[in-house]
């Protein structure tokens, strides 16, 4: 049994296949709070800070989270999905932290069937997580997004760097890139150092920087650090679309 929050086609907003028709399956559930990317939210009347997925993270909202607890059903609704699209999008499974249910047999055999359809799947992951790919290989074939958090996250170090587990999917995954998202702060103070230290466990994965922003107004007091940062350094700028195009997070 696992937790989705929210499903939905949409186009691919981040990264290496930014631009791509995606059909996202977001799961509820993180093993980090990142309260130093500074999106704020209200919870029973209390102030909260967090990543801009939140709802996705923040386990007071696993009320409203939708429980799978038969794969079938999930992959009936995307058969009639992908029929309504008209083809078999690219499929993202984002969160919170979807590796949190790698193990999860439901949640593994959804894999499964994605993996025999020839679909390609792209997880989006803190990479803190270790894939035990030998009793797990459906993962093998697929994509694997390593949203590494820095600490503009507000994480400690031995929470979001997991230097097993990232070598073990760079190691095993069909792919794999890099995607950091930094701010204009970040880069005057330690990015450069951060991300070089990364590179140390990981020298040939490509690397992606995009600005931290749950809105349009927010992206843009990072955007133009972000994107001569890349030029300076040789890394991929990667823009936030579904951001620039709907200013929200969510559903999109």
């Amino acid at each position: 049994m696992f937790y989705l929050t929210e499903q939905f086609f949409s186009i691919q907003g981040e990264g290496k296949y930014a631009g791509v028709p995606s059909y996202f399956l977001r799961t509820g559930g993180c093993n980090l709070n990142c309260p130093g990317f500074g999106t704020c939210y209200e919870m029973n009347g209390e102030l909260r800070y967090g990543c801009d997925t939140y709802f996705a993270v923040d386990a007071s909202f696993a009320k409203i989270w939708q429980k799978i607890e038969q794969s079938s059903e999930l992959i009936a609704k995307l058969k009639d999905e992908f029929q309504i699209i008209g083809y078999r999008p690219h499929v993202v499974i984002t969160g919170g932290e979807p590796l949190l249910y790698y193990k999860d047999k439901v949640f593994y055999e959804v894999i499964e069937w994605l993996v025999s359809q020839k679909i390609l799947v792209t997880f989006e992951t803190n990479g803190t997580i270790e894939i035990d790919f030998k009793n797990y290989p459906a993962y093998k074939n697929c994509v694997f997004a390593l949203s590494i958090k820095l600490t503009n996250s507000g994480e400690s170090r031995e929470k979001r760097i997991n230097s097993r587990a990232l070598r073990s999917i760079v190691s095993y995954a069909k792919e794999s890139f890099l995607k950091f998202t930094i701010d204009a702060r970040l880069i005057e103070t330690t990015a450069l150092a951060e991300i070089n230290a990364i590179r140390e466990i990981l020298p040939k994965s490509d690397i992606y920087c995009m600005p931290v922003g749950e809105s349009r107004e927010s992206i843009v007091k990072n955007d133009k650090f972000v994107f001569y940062f890349c030029m300076a350094q040789n890394f991929r700028y990667s823009d936030r679309l579904h951001i620039r195009v709907f200013d929200t997070t969510q559903g999109v």
